[in-house]
């Protein structure tokens, strides 16, 4: 019996070892596109596969300054996000699909805390924390770019 568990043992501590392989080595980098904010540019990467938006902005050690990323949902739904293994604080816009803003909020790097929209939402972007709020764009305003619908 003793022995049967050192072998289970064993063959944890493998499985265990060979993890740290099928983790993430780094920030993702993902195709970015060009976004508008009046006269305000926005270099978006795109997280649109379920991978892609759960790594999202982990692990990033800064961002360019009109740089962020836009997470695209195939259906409309109530988006929450957190900031685990996310080293900046950042600013995250809810938007429609005709590029309103419909809620804006900042969130606190490495915590488990969610932040949810409070409409359903396909698109959300995130950028360095006040970015938003530096160029006076709040709830209502427009985005412009082609993830955005009339």
């Amino acid at each position: 019996m003793h022995r049967k568990s050192s072998s289970w043992l064993v063959a944890g501590l493998l499985l265990l070892s060979a993890l740290p392989g099928l983790a993430q080595s780094g920030p993702q980098k993902l195709p970015a596109l060009r976004l508008s904010a009046g006269i305000h540019q926005i270099q978006a990467e795109v997280a649109r596969t379920p991978e892609q938006r759960a790594i999202g902005l982990m692990s990033r050690p800064a961002l360019g300054s009109n740089e962020g990323m836009l997470f695209v949902f195939d259906e409309p739904a109530p988006q929450c996000f957190w900031m685990k293994n996310t080293l900046i604080p950042l600013s995250i816009a809810f938007v429609a699909d005709d590029g309103t803003i419909l809620q804006i909020a900042d969130m606190p790097p490495q915590t488990l805390e969610s932040t949810c929209s409070t409409r359903p939402v396909r698109l959300v972007l995130e950028m360095n924390k006040g970015w938003f709020a530096q160029r006076n764009l709040k709830a209502g305003s427009k985005l412009s770019g082609s993830p955005f619908r009339p």
